[in-house]
């Protein structure tokens, strides 16, 4: 099924559809910014859960010098 969507003429139909909507000169920067969201996104998914890296949270100290508990 998938091949079917991504045949040539629908990617194509695709372009135009894009190209008429968004206009010449707009239509670059909308794929600039489709390309950096999904390299982004990547980046994101890539990346090790950074949780483990940040260290603990030390307890909020009142202004008179006592801890919070």
């Amino acid at each position: 099924m998938i091949e079917n969507i991504l045949s040539p003429t629908h990617l194509l139909l695709i372009l135009v559809v894009a190209l008429i909507v968004l206009g010449p000169k707009r239509l670059p920067d909308a794929g600039r910014g489709l390309g950096s969201a999904i390299r982004s996104f990547r980046d994101a998914l890539s990346t090790p859960d950074r949780r483990e890296d940040q260290p603990a949270l030390q307890p909020s100290r009142e202004p008179d010098g006592t801890a919070r508990g």
